[in-house]
């Protein structure tokens, strides 16, 4: 067997493992001999770039990066559907439908999962392209965040059409979902507010080896295309089980209305088992013959109708309103409910957002409110029952000093909430600000959580993150929970966090709206914290993707006397405070103000390299060829609509060794 053959045969034996995994939840090979087969072929094919594949199990870890997001028109419209809410509503349709087809009709039910649609598009068996559903005409590309999702196939199994599109929805299950929103809480981040709105904004994350990390399913629905030699819906779900697809197997065919109405009740309960958010029930003509003759409205198809769930709610007293300050120092109001069941939990808890829902609400201590689980993971106070109102009833009125400073409260124009100002004496805010220093994707300190930043901020030891790296063992031992050896791991985890480049320490300061992404930018563009305290506003907003709200962020940051001893600290103790020397060797300015598109397989350095080398040499690189692109680097096997796009447009094509000629 050839080298070639050998990528090829364990690249189907990865796929057909990940199937098993993610789309069957039947594993038949053990986490460690998976992580060691995809070693294998990470190390061949970078040995290899001639058989390079778009499609490899390799490059589902994600890593390209998509500034812009291309907009596509999809080739088949993405409907929206009407709904219904009765089962009068569900008559009425099937009445209307009677009198546009003949013969019986029979209806496929299926859950209705609450995410964020897709529209797939395979070509020849291989994912050519991903679209969000957008406005229906015209969605973004999508393609290199959902490769990273691992129940998404990216080769087909078995027959299938040349071409198709299929439909469903990005769901993030809340096995995930309360994972990442417990990590978050130990850093002192605000949780996500549902699994739907963290799926739908994880499709438009600019680095797509962050959305790897996010535990995304995909749940497909509906077949779309030309010639795809299939008679009904449910014989659709099922050529798209056998082509690898995740489908859910709730789906029911259903002969009448009342059948129907059964599949609702049932699943009206039995939701709340489910992993997945559901918000309701889709019912189709199973027959596309039938579809076809009842067409769309201007936006609808006719043979369709969602069946909403009511969502749950249930009446309690609000006993009192408390209010929590966040790292930024955010005021969050927060209602103290009578304990109260709702959707299999007991709620005793809701958010207010801010004054100005309250106000909205007429909410007041005492009264009987009406809460919902939005997106069923969050209570949220919804209305208040006036009528049980009592008489003494008085409107409540929001705080205006601290509740845990007593700092008078101040709120920005254009913002929502009121923040505490004190930043350097308001106990929360500072242990805030330090578990998020210590977080994993900021500084990444072993040994040290949050519950410990909070004990050493209470036994006085620290009051910013500059102070850890004064702590000693013999310091860290008495308090709660620490054995010598655990606090021995916490000094030596601080310790080593001195190695942590520049970009994550820039990260992990905690300026405000300065997110992983910024940091990345400031640090490459101004290569020093000094540079970056130096710098003007206009200056700033001249970086790439720095708005005047970040830039005033910044230079706030910097203004500020506390925050300027606190990084001379820092530089005292050996942290990172520039872009390293050898990092620095290895750039240039060279293709400063140029934007480059990679395309192709590439033979004397890989295309990761490409990138790379373009990014270290001051050029960007863009993932869409626009009137703005420079060059387009193309490789062997470059895309023929590329090609086209780029000879439109005028884009001039290099050859590897032209823009190798460039830099080196």
């Amino acid at each position: 067997m050839n080298t070639k053959e050998y990528i090829q045969n364990l690249r189907d034996e990865l796929r057909e493992h990940n199937y098993n995994y993610y789309v069957l939840d039947n594993p038949t090979i053990s986490d460690f001999d998976f992580d060691s087969k995809l070693k294998e072929l990470q190390d061949l094919e970078a040995k290899h770039p001639e058989f390079y594949d778009a499609n490899s199990p390799s490059l589902r870890v994600g890593g390209e990066v998509t500034k812009n997001f291309n907009t596509v028109v999809h080739e088949h419209r993405m409907y929206s559907l009407d709904n219904s809410y009765s089962l009068e509503d569900l008559q009425d349709w099937e009445a209307r439908i009677k009198k546009m087809v003949d013969g019986p009709i029979q209806y496929t039910c299926e859950l209705k999962y609450d995410g964020a649609s897709i529209s797939l598009t395979y070509e020849n068996g291989s994912l050519l392209r991903a679209v969000t559903r957008g406005d229906g005409m015209q969605g973004d590309e999508v393609t290199a965040n959902i490769k990273t999702i691992k129940s998404v196939p990216l080769q087909l199994k078995g027959s299938y059409p040349a071409k198709f599109d299929i439909r469903g929805e990005i769901v993030l299950p809340f096995e995930g979902f309360n994972k990442m929103n417990e990590e978050r809480i130990d850093i002192g981040e605000e949780p996500y507010r549902n699994p739907r709105n963290t799926a739908s904004g994880s499709l438009k994350l600019q680095d797509s080896a962050e959305v790897a990390k996010r535990p995304l399913e995909c749940l497909l629905y509906n077949i779309t295309g030309d010639n795809l030699g299939i008679a009904t819906q449910m014989e659709s779900l099922e050529k798209a089980r056998q082509m690898g697809f995740k489908v859910p197997e709730a789906a029911k065919l259903a002969n009448s209305i009342d059948q129907v109405l059964a599949f609702v009740n049932y699943w009206d309960t039995e939701r709340h088992n489910l992993p997945y958010e559901t918000d309701g029930v889709v019912v189709k003509v199973n027959d596309l013959q039938q579809q076809e003759e009842l067409g769309y409205t201007a936006k609808a198809p006719r043979w369709a109708m969602a069946y909403k769930f009511k969502a749950e709610q249930v009446s309690t007293r609000l006993n009192s309103i408390s209010y929590q300050v966040g790292r930024t120092g955010a005021i969050t109001p927060v209602a103290n409910l009578e304990p109260v069941e709702l959707a299999g939990t007991t709620v005793k808890r809701a958010s207010l957002h801010n004054s100005d829902q309250i106000e909205k609400l007429d909410v007041r201590v005492g009264d009987e409110v009406f809460v919902e689980k939005g997106g069923e993971i969050i209570p949220k106070i919804i209305a208040v029952d006036f009528t049980k109102r009592p008489s003494d009833s008085q409107p409540t009125q929001y705080i205006t000093h601290c509740p845990e400073c007593n700092t008078p409260l101040e709120r920005l124009e254009g913002e929502a909430k009121h923040f505490c100002p004190n930043y350097t004496g308001c106990k929360p805010q500072i242990v805030g600000r330090i578990q998020h220093y210590i977080s994993r994707k900021a500084m990444d300190i072993e040994g040290l959580g949050g519950e410990t930043v909070a004990l050493l901020v209470s036994a006085g030891l620290i009051t910013n993150y500059a102070d850890l790296y004064t702590l000693t063992k013999e310091q860290v031992m008495p308090l709660e929970r620490m054995a010598e050896k655990s606090a021995e791991n916490l000094v030596n985890g601080i310790a080593a966090s001195k190695q942590i480049p520049f970009e994550r320490v820039l990260f992990a300061l905690g300026i405000r709206y300065v997110g992983e992404t910024v940091a990345k930018k400031l640090a490459k563009h101004y290569k020093s914290i000094d540079a970056i305290a130096k710098a003007s506003q206009e200056e700033l907003v001249n970086v790439d993707e720095i708005g005047i709200k970040i830039a005033e962020s910044v230079l706030a940051f910097f203004a500020s006397e506390e925050n300027i001893h606190t990084i001379e600290k820092l530089r005292s103790f050996g942290v990172q405070l520039e872009v390293s020397a050898e990092k620095l060797a290895n750039q240039t300015n060279k293709l400063e103000n140029q934007i480059f598109v990679v395309s192709g397989v590439f033979e004397t350095v890989s295309r990761t390299e490409l990138k790379k080398l373009i990014e270290d040499n001051g050029g960007k690189v863009s993932s869409s060829i626009s009137a703005k692109t420079s060059f387009i680097v193309a490789g062997d096997k470059m895309g023929p609509s590329k090609k086209a796009k780029a000879e439109k447009l005028g884009v001039p094509l290099i050859t590897e060794q032209e823009f190798l000629q460039k830099v080196l």
